[in-house]
């Protein structure tokens, strides 16, 4: 038979299965029985069937794609969150789309056409307005990251309260009394969240907090900027500093060693990630471990949920690991095994 007449339809006639699933095999989602796979593949191979996938869309009014919006895409973090998202796309037979906002003022208008493209949207919180998430999420499915659902049809989220923790543990088990935080809050709901947990920690401690958070970026180079601010200002420098994530704790751990000073012994400093670099420094970074690639394989799972559907907010616990930079016994470098943890053995 001519190539030219082999479309979807035939192939699904030729099966014994519907035009559906046909589509489903051609693009490997992963639901569809063996059985059927083979009976599909068998005529596809047999007539050399090559799918049209602008065809295959308006057929099953979707475009088999997922948008994922972010504020930036470097550093170990949103690399993570890339290759969870994309890993469980891949079981569904999804192509995802990536949307780098760089904080542009178009940010808005370019998420509205991206969602033209897609049957579903991951948007990273604070990076697109209230009022489009809003609009976006009346013709696609819409989840937000690292903030509550709004008006999103769902989010996922880390338990960023766990700094509390951490906090107290600086606190009340090594006794410091001088504490910095280095972070932005406005504009990004999670480093809000762990200024507002480490804030709780000193009211519960009866501790007094500092007048406000040292105000710098989340990358490495913003550490050292912290520490500059922090350590070069003639105020008394801090005993302890919490940073919002790991790459600012180590280019802070960086300027702090460049102006000959120790850590712990002359300041100690945490982190919030946990990315492997954490573990392999010397001394180790005390840092509040998050299931990065969790919270992007949810994410995607629940955009396939129906449109009318409602998920509400998802916590993800996280947990705190002591390591030598806060003080705690450090392990030798590339040691495995179980971190202690804050509540538990330090």
């Amino acid at each position: 038979m001519s190539n030219s007449r082999v479309n979807v339809r035939w192939v699904a006639e030729q099966a014994g299965v519907s035009p559906a699933t046909v589509s489903r095999v051609s693009r490997g989602s992963a639901q569809v029985s063996p059985e059927l796979r083979e009976r599909v593949m068998r005529v596809i191979e047999e007539h050399g069937y090559r799918p049209n996938h602008f065809g295959r869309a308006l057929a099953e009014k979707r475009h088999g794609s997922l948008g994922l919006v972010f504020p930036g895409l470097s550093g170990p973090y949103f690399s993570e969150l890339i290759q969870g998202f994309e890993s469980e796309a891949l079981e569904t037979g999804d192509q995802v789309l990536l949307l780098s906002s760089h904080y542009r003022s178009d940010t808005d208008a370019k998420v509205l056409d991206l969602a033209g493209r897609v049957d579903g949207m991951a948007i990273h919180a604070g990076t697109v307005s209230e009022a489009m998430i809003e609009r976006v999420s009346q013709t696609i499915r819409v989840v937000v990251m690292a903030h509550k659902a709004g008006p999103a049809h769902a989010s996922v989220s880390t338990d960023s309260g766990t700094v509390g923790t951490l906090t107290r543990h600086l606190l009340v088990e090594h006794g410091y009394r001088r504490l910095a935080f280095v972070g932005t809050p406005e504009g990004s709901p999670d480093v809000t969240a762990r200024w507002e947990a480490f804030l709780a920690a000193h009211a519960e401690t009866g501790a007094r907090p500092p007048a406000g958070p040292t105000l710098v970026g989340l990358a490495q180079a913003d550490g050292a900027i912290a520490a500059q601010k922090l350590l070069d200002s003639e105020e008394e420098p801090p005993d302890a500093v919490v940073c919002a994530n790991d790459e600012t704790a180590l280019g802070l751990i960086l300027g702090a060693l460049g102006r000959g000073m120790r850590v712990p012994e002359d300041i100690a400093v945490t982190g919030f990630d946990d990315m492997p670099m954490a573990a392999l420094v010397q001394p180790g970074l005390t840092t509040v471990r998050q299931p990065v690639r969790e919270l992007a394989t949810v994410t995607a799972r629940l955009l396939h949920a129906p449109l009318t559907q409602r998920d509400g907010d998802t916590l993800l616990t996280t947990d705190v690991v002591l390591r030598g930079s806060c003080g705690c016994p450090d392990r030798p470098s590339g040691e495995t095994g179980r971190d202690a943890t804050a509540g538990g053995d330090s």
